[in-house]
């Protein structure tokens, strides 16, 4: 129950306090002051010492809307806390008051405060709109007064007190003037005469300006458009027009345009022409006007040995009330034409002309006459364009079209000729007489290939008749001398699996005599041949012939079309880190050899060893351990191929484990091949025997890894193999700077002297391959020495062509792994890589 009563209590100290709490304290505080204005010091003027407003909670209570004031702190002062809009709380109410609550407890009173809102002058005065159009007759007296509808202020008192101002104008004033409303009225005040034709639209700016300091301003555009009135006649360009025409003029021929203007608009400006009077009379049959465009135009014939001249006498007017009119007058003069223009013959025509025909050689015969006398029968002649022919007068009215320039039938197979005549009269009169000269073709243009190489990529295993390339060679000549055949000029091309041997390039590809196609004759085998290079003849069928070569490389593309062999052991014979091998058959094979328990993890027990025909990422093998899976006591690298030890080898992982290894090569699809070793786990010193044994012959059936006192004659021996290496390397090095600069003074062929980038094929453990335009292999020797990894590049060829031939591209390399390529034009440089095991 005491909590139900609780609220109740606190209601009746509520009333309580109301009913003690009769001060009151006012403030006042500008609008738009900044949070954090002290707007007096609340404390203080409720009689509380330094200290009792936090100790008595002193606080301000809400009433309705947000207070924009609050008590600060433990000092009582009373702040503004958010914005004060005077016209928002009051409108245009005046005084703006608030009225406040202020609450201490301990013991519980109320205060009551009032906050006057004072007015700043924060609002600009506002005209209902931007801009105002009137429109005032031009017609209209000075003195007229025209309403405006006034601004209006947010504000109040003095900053609401509006005054008028208009932009400086000679025709127009405003206006204020008291009425019996509460609001005054504002007129726009005609002070001078208005003339539409001379401003026929005024612009005005109206500005309202307020009482307050410092004072806002408002404005409002005025856009008065002047209406007209018939007070203009209308005019003429010119009072008098004269006009040339010749007595061969047509019927319908536009002799004169006259034009009149009319300032006014409308109805008053709509001009209505007529010919008021002609002189002579007879004219009115010669000439007639348009009533509205003021077109004069020929309706009968003219003769210049009747009437030289005419006076037509023009009237314009308006549609106005009451109308008004303008006058101008038209002369025409007529003139004796040149009745007759020149004509041109063509007597005699020898064409076509060959191509190859000398300078000066006479094309066509022509006649030109005349029948008009003296200065209008005096012809000139011209021909167009003025070249490759030109004209040569040959006696009076007569001319030769001759050669001035050499005929190329490539350039222009065909020529317009335009013989152009012109009499002297006034105007000239002229003719013209077009000749077609075709030209004939001579064969002076060789078969021209669009590449001088072509690079041409090429699967191995095609099928036999699989189209390669498509050559084109073109000849701008027509019919025979422009018929192209090609054929295989020569080359040829042969691989390492080949014995080094050459073959004739037409065993392996073919070109079709007439579109040029490349076919291939046979499958083409990758591990034989790696790059064709050949000459492709283009020859016309012209007298004499002309002939044009093009190179052709054809590069085969390695396939994946080998799976990887199985090497036997290194030595001959099972020993240490080796295996012995009992070949069941290709791509298969048993292989054994020792371990000693107790052998830490990491040891290496055998080495597994392959090889693979083809190149690039089909010949990149990895080895993968197939039985026993899970955790086995032995792993294989997955690139070394080495068998060594995971763990530590204990007498619980039984005498003899049989290991299953699976060989892959990275082609697609991938080949593999199969190996199974089985290893013998025997105690170390019958270990040690068997190394011993396996040492001294090569040939015995059983070994031994050595024991741990054998590791420092493997490394001396380790060492002598790195000195050779290193040795071999530097000797290779040295060659090829010698080669190179062999290369840079000996002559060599173009087709091999344009830039290209180099493809590198690398082969390592680390797995970075790329493919390679030529022969990639990977070369394991025995035991102890080192492996030599081979990487070709391909030689400085332009890159390929686009079309049929290109479609095959071969990806950018993705790394330089140790390796070092010197690009030499027209050689192949090769750099072994030496790894030791």
């Amino acid at each position: 129950m005491v909590v139900c009563w609780g609220p109740v209590v606190r209601v009746l100290v509520l009333q309580a306090a109301w009913a003690l709490g009769g001060g009151q304290v006012r403030y006042s505080v500008p609008e738009e002051a900044k949070a954090g204005t002290v707007v007096g010091r609340l404390a203080q003027d409720l009689g509380l010492a330094a200290g009792e407003p936090e100790a008595r909670g002193l606080r301000l209570v809400a009433q309705g809307r947000q207070a924009s004031v609050e008590v600060s702190g433990a000092s009582g002062v009373l702040v503004v806390s958010s914005r004060l809009d005077r016209e928002e709380l009051c409108g245009k109410s005046a005084p703006c008051a608030l009225r406040l609550e202020v609450l201490v407890e301990r013991p519980l009173r109320v205060f009551h405060v009032e906050l006057e809102v004072t007015d700043i002058n924060d609002n600009a005065p506002v005209f209902p709109a931007a801009r105002k159009n009137l429109s005032i007759a031009e017609s209209s007296l000075p003195g007229s007064r025209f309403p405006l509808e006034g601004a209006s202020d947010a504000d109040i008192g003095a900053n609401a007190q509006l005054s008028y101002t208009l932009s400086p104008s000679e025709h127009f004033r405003v206006v204020e003037e008291n009425s019996n409303s509460r609001s005054k009225s504002l007129f726009l005040v005609l002070t001078k005469p208005l003339d539409r034709e001379t401003v026929p639209v005024h612009g005005l700016v109206l500005t309202a300006s307020d009482g307050g300091r410092p004072s806002l301003t408002g404005t409002m555009e005025l856009v008065i458009s002047v209406l007209d009135a018939n007070d203009n006649a209308p005019q003429f360009t010119q009072s008098v027009y004269n006009v040339l025409l010749p007595e061969d003029a047509l019927e319908g021929t536009l002799v004169a345009l006259v034009n009149a203007t009319d300032p006014d608009v409308g109805s008053n400006r709509e001009v209505i022409y007529e010919i008021d009077t002609f002189v002579p009379h007879s004219a009115s049959d010669v000439f007639s006007i348009d009533a509205k465009s003021g077109e004069i135009r020929l309706t009968g014939s003219l003769d210049f040995e009747t009437v030289t001249f005419y006076d037509l006498h023009v009237k314009a007017r308006d549609k106005g009330t009451p109308p008004l009119s303008g006058h101008c007058k038209v002369v025409v003069e007529v003139l004796d034409v040149n009745d007759n223009a020149p004509e041109v013959w063509v007597t005699s025509l020898s064409v076509p002309v060959p191509e190859d025909a000398a300078v000066g050689t006479v094309v066509a015969l022509l006649s030109v006459s005349d029948r008009d006398s003296g200065a209008n029968g005096r012809v000139r002649c011209a021909v167009w364009p003025a070249a490759p022919f030109g004209l040569v007068a040959t006696f009076a009215g007569s001319y030769s079209l001759v050669l001035r320039e050499a005929l190329d039938r490539e350039r222009v197979s065909e020529y317009e000729v335009e013989v152009r005549a012109e009499d002297g009269g006034a105007p000239p009169l002229r003719a013209s007489r077009g000749v077609r000269v075709p030209v004939s073709d001579v064969n002076d243009n060789a078969p021209s290939f669009a590449q001088a190489v072509y690079t041409v990529l090429a699967r191995e295993n095609n099928a036999a008749g699989a189209e390669l390339a498509r050559l084109w060679a073109r000849d701008p000549d027509e019919a025979g001398n422009g018929r192209v055949s090609y054929s295989v000029a020569e080359g040829g091309g042969g691989g390492a699996a080949a014995g080094g041997g050459w073959r004739p390039a037409s065993s392996y590809v073919s070109v079709d005599a007439e579109s040029g196609r490349l076919w291939a004759l046979q499958p083409l085998d990758y591990e034989e041949l790696q790059v064709l290079q050949f000459e492709v003849r283009a020859v016309d069928a012209g007298e004499p012939p002309l002939c044009g070569n093009a190179t052709v490389q054809l590069f085969v593309v390695d396939e994946n079309d080998n799976a990887p062999a199985l090497l036997p052991p290194a030595g001959g014979g099972p020993g240490p880190g080796a295996a012995g091998e009992a070949a069941s058959g290709p791509g298969s094979g048993a292989l054994w050899a020792w371990a000693a328990w107790g052998a830490p993890a990491g040891q290496v027990v055998a080495k597994i060893r392959a090889v693979d025909a083809d190149s690039g990422y089909n010949a990149w093998l990895r080895y993968e351990l197939w039985e026993p899976r899970g955790k086995g006591p032995f792993r294989v690298g997955l690139y070394s191929g080495e068998v060594s030890t995971a763990r530590v080898l204990e007498e619980a992982d039984g005498p003899r484990q049989r290991l299953v290894i699976v060989v892959r090569d990275h082609g697609e699809p991938a080949r593999s091949a199969t190996a199974t070793l089985s290893v013998s786990l025997v105690e170390g010193a019958e270990a040690a025997l068997a190394a011993v044994g396996s040492s001294s012959s090569s040939s015995s059936g059983a070994g031994l890894r050595p024991a741990a006192g054998a590791e420092g004659s493997a490394a001396a021996a380790t060492n002598v193999w790195l000195v050779v290496a290193i040795c071999a390397v530097s000797s290779l090095f040295l060659l090829a700077v010698v080669l190179y600069g062999a290369s840079r003074w000996a002559p060599q062929a173009a087709v091999l002297s344009g830039p290209g980038p180099a493809t590198l094929v690398c082969a390592s453990e680390v797995g970075s391959w790329s493919y390679s335009q030529r022969q990639s292999r990977s070369l394991c020797v025995a035991e102890g020495a080192g492996k030599s990894d081979l990487m070709v590049f391909s030689p400085n060829f332009p890159p390929p062509p686009p079309g049929p031939a290109a479609k095959e591209t071969q990806p950018e390399p993705p790394a330089l792994l140790d390796t070092v390529v010197d690009c030499i034009p027209g050689q192949w440089i090769v750099v072994m890589y030496t790894v030791l095991f």
